[in-house]
């Protein structure tokens, strides 16, 4: 899974290894994603971690992927509705684990595995989320990317001059949707997450023929597993352990 150029050799940490999607659960049976357990799986088997951000209603990111809490909490109400301090309180999955906070997970990982940070947009709801994810990252000192689909949340990303890479998340195989995806390369991305399914596509093709590195989501069998090797440099992955891989090269 290699295609990148020497341009892009500062961004090799980024697909050295596979992306543990939402850290390495167990597909929510007892390891939940985007908890701290799933955080330490994949430190232990040293994979990447990628995970999803939304700002709670005291400014702080949380670490948690859907917009409502009751697929993960089993409570009505929207995750941003609550300050951190009682999404802390709420149990994940029903188990030991509660919703964390982006300083815990930044003192948890402490530079340990990469993280791919994805920022989840809400247009009309986002004002300072940018700006507190680069708070929370300036003294941070391991390796972190962040990420998108939202564009407006890039260009705020891009407002704040962080000093982390920056990629956009995206999907599609029709040209209209790779006009916007090149509109959103123009901001000066460094990376892409692009959907597993959807490829090969001429937008991938022609951003990686660029030395952009290209990440997959979400790999879960042996069709996306391919794809990624022929068409990507990484990939983002779940419900299997990557290392049975590595052996067949």
């Amino acid at each position: 899974m290699t295609g990148l150029t020497s341009e892009t050799c500062g961004l090799l940490w980024l697909t050295a290894r596979p992306v543990a999607h939402r850290g390495y659960h167990d597909m929510n049976q007892a390891v939940w994603e985007n908890t701290t357990s799933a955080f330490a799986r994949a430190i232990e088997a040293g994979y990447a971690i990628e995970c999803d951000l939304q700002i709670a209603a005291d400014g702080v990111p949380v670490v948690f992927h859907d917009h409502d809490l009751s697929r993960l909490c089993g409570l009505p109400g929207d995750v941003r509705a609550r300050t951190s301090q009682e999404l802390a309180q709420l149990a994940v999955g029903g188990t030991a684990d509660r919703v964390p906070s982006l300083p815990q997970l930044l003192k948890q990982v402490a530079g340990q595995v990469p993280l791919v940070l994805e920022l989840k947009g809400r247009p009309g709801d986002d004002d300072g989320f940018a700006a507190a994810v680069a708070e929370c990252l300036e003294d941070y000192d391991g390796e972190a990317a962040l990420m998108s689909f939202d564009h407006q949340l890039l260009r705020d990303l891009k407002a704040c001059e962080i000093s982390r890479p920056l990629g956009l998340v995206a999907e599609g195989v029709k040209p209209e949707a790779f006009f916007v995806h090149e509109e959103a390369m123009q901001l000066g991305l460094d990376f892409i997450s692009y959907c597993v399914h959807h490829m090969p596509n001429s937008f991938v093709e022609a951003q990686r023929a660029q030395g952009v590195p290209i990440l997959t989501w979400t790999v879960r069998d042996a069709d996306a597993i391919e794809r990624t090797r022929t068409y990507a440099d990484q990939m983002t992955f779940e419900g299997f352990d990557p290392s049975a891989l590595e052996a067949t090269g």
